[in-house]
């Protein structure tokens, strides 16, 4: 058996301890074949020094001979183990767009995540099935997937927080193709078949879209010369921009704001502003709004409208601006979902304001338009609450749960072990079928399957973008009494569905 060995590229910095660790195999002939005045490898470890990366370890043999599997798993093992930071692996055939790869190794969350792509699976395309955004079941020469809905295209990236099991899944597999107990899987599969093991090591990866850019291995000359020949076809800016919007927002959202906010972005980043100047001038406009509707006039309550959704169109340039520009902070996180609290909150003081002035009332104000203010503020907060417990609570939940992996030599062998579901991969305490929170959940998936009622579900939650539009309608057109009431019956309507979600998700 020929002997892996590692190697860092020139222009990086070995062991260092911040930054993302690469581990690229370059363990088959296609890894030497040329783009231009380069091989493959090169131009992707040139393409990696671009990004947050700051450790390329190339794997290599002295030959072309096969039996090597299970020194490349194990030095992933290695990697996973001295690094500090998340770890990527990556094979050395690969011709991809510098920002598919980025859709993994800067994701601001950098955490576990892999590149997919729809389309049918076929040779170096393993196939995977996605759920809610994550890898559920992922595929090899060894692992079956039924109902696959993409492909895995090469690029696995784990987080700090799971390169412990990382490593033992690399070893544990190691271990198997030592003793030939991985059927026909071959050196060229490394990361598929990391992928599947720490999928069903119960891992989270999440799923990271291909989009309109482009990534795939290359067999054989034709094959890079094709595949280079697509990227030349896409312009990578403009597929970045597109990329940098969200695909899961609201119907107000995506219809009337996204659909000219791009403009917006790509002026912002030629001005050279930071997404945190974007969100400054975001909350500037709410103050404005604000102080307008205090005025309690018809001209001033539709000028504070306008400079509300102003206001929000912007909310949404800041996060279109760092993905765009990828410059991501925890500190434009936090402004940005702290802002959003804060200009909400303003908004409703000044339309109480400027209604209470209008018209001599008792203590609560005309209406009861002060308890009707704050009875929406109150609302509002407990529905954030909800949200952000039930995050937490999953977070919690995924770390105390003992939940046994499924012995990866057996995994392929057995009927029914690619299905997710919680009876093979729960720890039984999940709600039987036929209950009512099995029965809210399968409605809830059933409505995700058509196109209106998957709107309508996004709706009826009453998102921030679709709350900003109905303030701005009815403080305009009416005044802020009723702007009150329908955020409250609403909001009432939301928080009961959110929690019959929560509630029934949770029992299952």
């Amino acid at each position: 058996m020929a002997a892996a060995a590692a190697r860092e590229t020139p222009g990086t910095t070995p062991g260092a301890s911040t930054g993302a660790v690469a581990v690229v195999f370059a363990t088959t002939p296609a890894s030497r074949l040329t783009s231009g005045s380069v091989t493959l490898l090169d131009r992707l470890t040139a393409q990696l020094r671009m990004l947050s990366v700051r450790d390329v370890q190339v794997v290599a043999r002295a030959d072309d001979t096969g039996g090597g599997l299970a020194d490349d798993l194990r030095a992933v093992a290695k990697a996973a183990r001295a690094a500090s930071g998340p770890v990527a692996v990556l094979y050395g055939d690969l011709v991809a767009h510098t920002d598919a790869l980025a859709a993994v190794l800067e994701h601001p969350s950098r955490g576990s995540r892999a590149l997919v792509a729809t389309g049918a699976a076929g040779p170096l395309l393993p196939p995977v099935r996605t759920e809610r955004g994550r890898i559920a079941v992922a595929g090899n020469s060894f692992h079956r997937v039924e109902s696959p809905d993409a492909t895995f295209r090469g690029v696995l990236q784990v987080g700090e927080d799971h390169l412990a099991g990382l490593a033992d899944v690399a070893e544990e597999l190691a271990d198997l193709a030592q003793n030939r107990g991985l059927g026909r899987a071959g050196d060229s599969e490394v990361a598929d078949l990391l992928l599947a093991g720490l999928v069903r090591a119960g891992i989270p990866v999440h799923a990271a879209p291909l989009g309109g850019l482009h990534c795939a291995r290359a067999s054989d000359q034709a094959a890079a010369d094709a595949a280079v020949r697509r990227l030349a076809e896409v312009d990578e800016r403009a597929a970045r921009l597109r990329a940098a919007v969200k695909s899961d927002d609201g119907l107000f959202t995506t219809y009337c704001v996204s659909t000219w906010s791009p403009h917006l972005v790509r002026l912002a980043a030629r001005l050279g502003m930071a997404p945190n100047a974007v969100t400054g001038v975001s909350v500037g406009l709410a103050v404005v709004a604000a102080i307008w509707f205090t005025a309690g006039e018809r001209t001033a309550q539709i000028a504070g409208a306008v400079a509300l959704l102003l206001s929000f169109v912007l909310d949404c340039v800041d996060g279109q601006l760092a993905r765009y520009t990828r410059s991501f902070s925890p500190l434009g996180a936090w402004l940005d979902a702290t802002f959003d609290r804060v200009k909400e909150y303003l908004v409703y003081a000044g339309l109480a304001i400027g209604y209470a002035a209008s018209v001599p009332a008792g203590a609560t104000g005309p209406g009861g338009i002060w308890a009707l203010a704050v009875a929406a503020m109150l609302l509002q907060a407990l529905r954030h609450m909800i949200d952000f417990s039930y995050a937490g609570s999953l977070a919690d939940a995924a770390w105390s749960e003992e939940r046994p992996p499924i012995p990866l030599s057996v995994a392929s062998d057995l009927p029914g072990l690619d299905d997710p579901s919680p009876r093979r991969w729960g720890n039984g305490r999940g709600a039987p079928p036929g209950t009512v929170a099995s029965r809210v959940v399968g409605l809830s998936r059933r409505l995700d399957l058509g196109t209106a009622t998957r709107w309508a579900k996004k709706v009826v939650v009453l998102p921030i973008g679709e709350r900003m539009a109905l303030i701005a309608v009815t403080a305009a057109v009416f005044n802020a009494r009723v702007t009150f009431i329908a955020l409250l019956g609403w909001g009432a309507v939301a928080l009961a569905y959110t929690l019959a979600g929560r509630v029934g998700r949770s029992l299952t």
